[in-house]
Parts: C-alpha cells; sequence; structure tokens
C-alpha cells in the first residue's frame, strides 16, 4: 500500500539524539577520546574563566568540539560552522547541543579564542589526547621522525610594503589613487623581511621554497612524528626561515622529552653538521638524509644501524601535512598573528589524529 506523502510538523518530539547516530558512526569513538582528553583540561578551563562571577560563557568545551569538527568536515569558515550545527543533528550530538538547544553566534570564537591562547589550551588539548593510556600504548618511544611545510598566510604580496612607509591606503604604481584592491608594480624593487613587512599580517615572512618557486607571505608548520604509528607527537610554528626547522626540532625534541639512544629520520633540509651535534648532545641519533654519497654535511660515509628504515617510514610525514592540508583546510590558513595561525594549526593536527585513533584502537585491541 503507498504511503501519504504528509508534511510533519510536530511540536515536541521524544527521541533521543543519542538513538539518531548509528552505533557504528566513527564519530562515537572520536567523541569518547575527546572527552576523556577534555576532561583531564578541566582544571585550566577553570583558571581562563571567573568564578561565580558574570553572565555564564559557552563552554570551552563545546567550542574545542566544534573546532574540531570544522577540521574533520571540511568546513571553511565559523560562519558555515553555525549553520551547519544549527540543523545537523549528528554535529549537535558531538558538540553536546540537545535537538532544541540554541547555537550560538559566529563571532563567539573570536571573543574566546585569546582566552583559550593566553592558556595554550590546544597544544595542551593535542598532549591530552596522546597521554590517554590507551592511546599511549600505541606510540613509539625510540623511533621519530620530522618535517616541516608551508603554510600560506592571509595576506597578499601587495601588503609586502617597506617598514618606513607610510601605511595610510593602497597606491597605484605612480603613489596616486587609493582602493581596496590598487595596481602594485614590484618591478625592479628589492624586497626582504629586512626591510619590508605585511600591512595586513605583520607575522607573515615572505620566503621561497627553492629555485623556481614563487615567494609569498607564509608562516611554517613543523611536526615531530613517532614512526610507530605515524601519529604526531609535537607540534611548532614558526616564522618562515632557512634555519626554522632544524630550529624546531630541537624544541619538539626537547618538550617531548625523548629518551636517549632515541633516533630521529629527517630529509636532506636537516643535513648539517651543527645541527647534528645538538642531537648527540640531547642523545638522540640523528638518521638524516645524506646530501651525497660522501655524505656531505657531516654525517659519516657508513651509515648508522636502522637509517634505511627511518628514511623510508619518515616520508609517511607528509601523510599528515596531505591531511591538514587539504581536509584540514589548513594550505592557507585564515588567521592573522603567529599565535592565532598556531592554536589552528594545533586543531588540525589533533584532528587528524582522532580520525585515524580508533582504527589504530581496534587493530590493538583484536
Amino acid at each position: 500500500m503507498r504511503g501519504e506523502d504528509r508534511m510533519t510538523d510536530q511540536l515536541f518530539s521524544y527521541v533521543n539524539v543519542e538513538d539518531r547516530i548509528a552505533s557504528d558512526h566513527p564519530l562515537r569513538q572520536i567523541r569518547l577520546l575527546v572527552n576523556d582528553a577534555l576532561k583531564a583540561l578541566d582544571g585550566d578551563f577553570s583558571e581562563l574563566y571567573a568564578q561565580d562571577t558574570g553572565r555564564p560563557s559557552i563552554a570551552p568545551e563545546r567550542l574545542l568540539r566544534a573546532m574540531l569538527l570544522q577540521a574533520i568536515y571540511s568546513i571553511r569558515s565559523e560562519r558555515q560552522l553555525m549553520e551547519r550545527l544549527e540543523f545537523d543533528l549528528l554535529f549537535r550530538w558531538f558538540v553536546g547541543l540537545g535537538s532544541d538547544e540554541p547555537t550560538w553566534n559566529a563571532s563567539t570564537f573570536s571573543k574566546n579564542r585569546d582566552r583559550l591562547l593566553d592558556g595554550d589550551i590546544a597544544a595542551k588539548f593535542l598532549n591530552a589526547v596522546l597521554s590517554l593510556r590507551r592511546v599511549k600504548k600505541l606510540l613509539s618511544r625510540e623511533h621519530f621522525s620530522v618535517d616541516g611545510t608551508l603554510i600560506e598566510a592571509w595576506a597578499s604580496t601587495k601588503s609586502f610594503r617597506p617598514k618606513d612607509a607610510d601605511s595610510g591606503g593602497d597606491s597605484g604604481p605612480d603613489g596616486s589613487g587609493s582602493g581596496r584592491n590598487a595596481m602594485r608594480d614590484f618591478h625592479g624593487e628589492k624586497r626582504s623581511n629586512q626591510t619590508h613587512a605585511s600591512s595586513t599580517d605583520p607575522d607573515a615572512r615572505l620566503y621561497r621554497k627553492g629555485r623556481g618557486k614563487p615567494a609569498q607571505l607564509c608562516y611554517m608548520g613543523h611536526v615531530l612524528m613517532e614512526n610507530r604509528q605515524g601519529l604526531a607527537v609535537a607540534t611548532q610554528l614558526t616564522h618562515a626561515t632557512g634555519r626554522a626547522e632544524r630550529e624546531a626540532a630541537l624544541e619538539m625534541i626537547r618538550k617531548r622529552k625523548l629518551k636517549r639512544g632515541a633516533t630521529l629520520g629527517a630529509d636532506k633540509g636537516y643535513n648539517a653538521w651543527a645541527f647534528k651535534r645538538d642531537l648527540e648532545q640531547a642523545g638522540v641519533r640523528p638518521h638524516v638524509a645524506l646530501k651525497s654519497e660522501t655524505g656531505w654535511g657531516g654525517l659519516p660515509v657508513k651509515v648508522p644501524e636502522g637509517y634505511e628504515a627511518s628514511q623510508r617510514i619518515r616520508k609517511r610525514i607528509e601523510e599528515i601535512f596531505g591531511w591538514v592540508k587539504t581536509t584540514g583546510g589548513y594550505a592557507k590558513t585564515k588567521f592573522r598573528g603567529k599565535r592565532r595561525v598556531a592554536h589552528g594549526f594545533d586543531i588540525a593536527i589533533a584532528a587528524y589524529n582522532l580520525v585515524r585513533l580508533p582504527r589504530l584502537l581496534a587493530g590493538a585491541a583484536a
């Protein structure tokens, strides 16, 4: 018998949102991991908010869950994220909103981001996920890889102007006229980060990745990966410079507190005598790609034990960068300022780990 095409407009619903989500949905395992990690940050959240005074804020736990959804589902803006949260029961369930509970305004993210930045919440959340007992068992403590990638800044090269120039309005090639997107003529102009800066994002740096590559305003994101499962265990965001990769690698090693004797795989960009010396002083064995068969750059001709395996596995770090830039939407940041860009980078890296963890945990339990 044919059913009726009736338009339902009920005022009340007695179905729990929990029952609407499939029991085998991937977000179920991710949500459990996220909630356990957020519980570990309860004390940090309490320090950021005044106690018993003022109007209750949007819970920071809900803000972080929403940011993770934005990275996992490739949502371009926080305004679009709020539109999705308005009608998508899956998003409401993950964030912790009831089916009839109102969403918040997209500007809430901007108003609360500084508070989260002051507490370094994004980095602490990434560490909290990795510190979960069932996650910690998966991680290697002996073999790691490191690499960096360019993140395009939210600023046009037209904004890269002399530091002593008038920062009034945009001007044409002859210096006259104004406009939001006026013409600029860079022919014959010598530009460098010492003499020029972006009027849109002063923290961004003009950087050229290599010969034949265009110079662009960007930042540099760095990741330390453990080699057993290919998960990111530490991050660092720096200005884009020729030494940033090596300096960030040493900083991440310090933060992660690698045990003595651990190996570190890296590409040719890390092959410098001073970097190798600093690694050895930190008790880490360098497995850095040789620049030539003669070992030019400080490494011996005889490669160390496990070198081939490190060089083979270290390439998996490109999978992290590929996911963060495509799915996570971080090929070009939507934030301005080094602190905000670093916050978004940490959230995207945490989202990558969370997407992979349910399958890794299931494999470990099998």
